[in-house]
């Protein structure tokens, strides 16, 4: 049976770890500031923003909240960024996604700031990952390779096979594990004998949003299994994109959906609100 990557775990020793910083901080008058932007009643949204006002109350981040009408206006919603950006109190702006029809959610991406943009989803920011020079990392990727350190594995020479190939997951983690020296494929729904191609992999990746995709006999003996997704099938549990049960069986180490990679999103977003802090603490010092 495979050795379970306990995000849960993982994500508590980085949040003590986080709210030390916070302290820290303290102590020389800042206070770590994350604006949250909800447009709209989506559920899944606002159980989400919940969750962050709670984690940042739980290591001392300040939580400042704008939940807006479904109806507000590209150019509303755009002044409020403004007024974020130029707050010294905010340190990182979140928009939640998605956003309703009239707003273009590109445009609004772009608007934020990039030394605020603890998302990582800004133009700049992704150029700068791709160059290997990132100011800020996309919290889901960042927290697959916190996991994968945190679990003793080396990427260095190894082949890694992601499945999916989004802005937000699929394409970032691809880029950090190439920087870590690892031999990388993106696979997605058009692959060709994508068993094969998973088949080869010392890790797989799967961030594809399709429940069970990947079969577990399709794992290499020995292999590690991040699995991404998380997916409600009827009234079934949340099952993610590979089947867990069979892949266990095979792979040396797995993430259980849940408790897998999802506590480490939001633990990987306060760690950046705080690293943006530290930057105005080491500008206010020269």
């Amino acid at each position: 049976m495979a050795q379970i990557i306990d995000g849960k775990a993982i994500a508590a020793k980085i949040r003590g770890e986080i709210a030390n910083d916070v302290k820290i901080l303290a102590g020389q008058g800042i206070q770590p500031g994350l604006a949250v932007v909800l447009v709209g009643e989506d559920p899944a949204s606002k159980v989400y923003v919940s969750m962050k006002e709670k984690a940042c109350q739980d290591v001392g981040i300040f939580s400042d909240e704008h939940k807006l009408p479904a109806e507000t206006s590209e150019t509303d919603l755009l002044a409020l960024i403004d007024k974020l950006n130029r707050d010294p109190r905010i340190h990182g702006i979140l928009v939640q996604l998605p956003l309703p029809k009239q707003i273009d959610t590109e445009k609004v991406l772009e608007a934020i700031s990039p030394t605020k943009d603890v998302d990582g989803f800004h133009p700049y920011n992704v150029g700068r990952l791709v160059v290997g020079k990132p100011l800020f990392q996309p919290c889901t990727p960042y927290g697959v390779m916190i996991m994968l350190k945190e679990t003793g594995v080396d990427l260095k020479g190894k082949d890694v096979v992601v499945v999916g190939r989004s802005n937000i997951v699929g394409k970032p983690v691809a880029l950090m594990c190439l920087q870590q020296h690892a031999t990388v494929t993106i696979c997605h729904s058009r692959t060709r004998d994508l068993a094969a191609k998973v088949g080869q992999a010392d890790v797989v990746i799967a961030a594809v949003g399709v429940p069970e995709m990947i079969k577990g006999e399709w794992v290499k003996p020995g292999a590690v299994v991040i699995d991404v997704g998380v997916n409600r099938v009827g009234d079934r549990k949340l099952v993610g994109d590979v089947e867990y049960a069979a892949a266990s069986e095979r792979a040396a180490a797995i993430t259980p959906v849940p408790g897998g990679v999802g506590p480490m999103t939001i633990t990987m977003l306060l760690y950046n609100t705080v690293e943006s802090a530290k930057r105005q603490a080491i500008g206010n010092r020269q």
